[in-house]
């Protein structure tokens, strides 16, 4: 339901799209919950690395698996996102459902492996290997015991979401409504994930 803009968020130069969403009443559990529930339901998302003398560099990734507020991707260990994170281990994960318009952004660091690692084979489902490719020597397969074949693992330290309170139809409504009312829109609820709230879900086995 839309809200008045006070004069008092103007005054202390506060963002009412935001302060009117925000919620930090909710139990961690459940907000945790939330947010998995929102990420699962997607295939993949963006992982942004830093790339030196560019600066922040997307591509969208398939998640292999999620581990608590930790994300895993299977990639080739020839593609430029292993030069990135070679000079800065920074990296975010975000998601965004077009159907209710939620989002996550997950900020943490990124630590690679080697084709060693048994989580490739745990992880690895047929049609990956449409991205690698088989060079029909024997090893080079796109298979899981491939070279180039390692994983990415986001550790996350900050999560921020938004979690959609209304259809996308309904989000297209009150959008419109605040609009001409002169409003603020409210669809949805904002929340925030500390690196403390993090290692505690990760603790708990959440």
């Amino acid at each position: 339901m839309v809200k008045p803009l006070t004069q008092d968020e103007v005054d202390s130069g506060i963002d009412p799209s935001v302060s009117k969403q925000w919620d930090e009443s909710t139990p961690k559990e459940e907000q945790f919950k939330d947010l998995y529930k929102i990420v699962d339901g997607l295939k993949g998302g963006l992982l942004t690395t830093i790339r030196p003398g560019v600066g922040p560099t997307s591509r969208a990734m398939a998640v292999a698996k999620r581990v608590g507020p930790d994300f895993l991707f299977l990639a080739n260990k020839d593609s430029e996102k292993f030069s990135d994170l070679k000079n800065d281990k920074t990296a975010q994960v975000t998601f965004q459902n077009s159907s209710d318009m939620s989002w996550v952004s997950v900020s943490g660091e990124a630590v690679t492996t080697s084709n060693d690692d048994p989580r490739i084979k745990q992880v690895y489902s047929k049609g990956v290997n449409a991205w690698f490719g088989d060079l029909g020597d024997g090893v080079h397969t796109g298979m899981p015991e491939d070279p180039r074949m390692t994983l990415i693992e986001v550790k996350a330290n900050y999560i921020t979401y938004w979690k959609s309170t209304s259809t996308f139809p309904g989000f297209i409504k009150e959008v419109a409504h605040a609009s001409m009312t002169g409003q603020i829109a409210d669809t949805g609820i904002n929340r925030r994930l500390t690196d403390e709230d993090i290692q505690n879900a990760r603790d708990s086995g959440l």
